[in-house]
């Protein structure tokens, strides 16, 4: 048998990062990984190559904004929080998150 993974599924780190930074506010990425995990009960982790393109695109995107702060521990992190764009677009990956969860339970259930 295989590794166990807990790989998020590829398309849901948009709307993990956009959903955190909602109820959170601004944050730096370590902070953002650490607070999907913890949400998560540790079923989740997003590994830094994963998680700086992401940040990247999303700012591309104009989802988020980011700018430069002093972290709690002293230390100099960009900082990334959502934007109206990125609020509307939180919405739409919501409701394409329930439309692919009720067809895997759809197929699921199926006999």
């Amino acid at each position: 048998m295989g590794k166990n993974k807990n790989d998020i599924l590829q398309g849901t780190l948009t709307l993990l990062v956009l959903r955190v930074l909602e109820a959170r506010g601004a944050l730096h990425g370590y902070a953002l990984t650490g607070l999907i995990q913890e949400a998560s009960a540790e079923l989740l982790r997003v590994e830094e190559g994963s998680l700086y393109p992401a940040l990247h695109r999303m700012e591309q995107e104009g989802w988020l904004e980011s700018s430069w702060d002093m972290t709690e521990r002293r230390r100099q992190a960009k900082f990334y929080r959502i934007t109206e764009k990125g609020r509307r677009q939180l919405e739409e990956e919501k409701e394409s998150w329930e439309r692919l969860t009720k067809g895997v339970a759809r197929v699921m259930k199926f006999a």
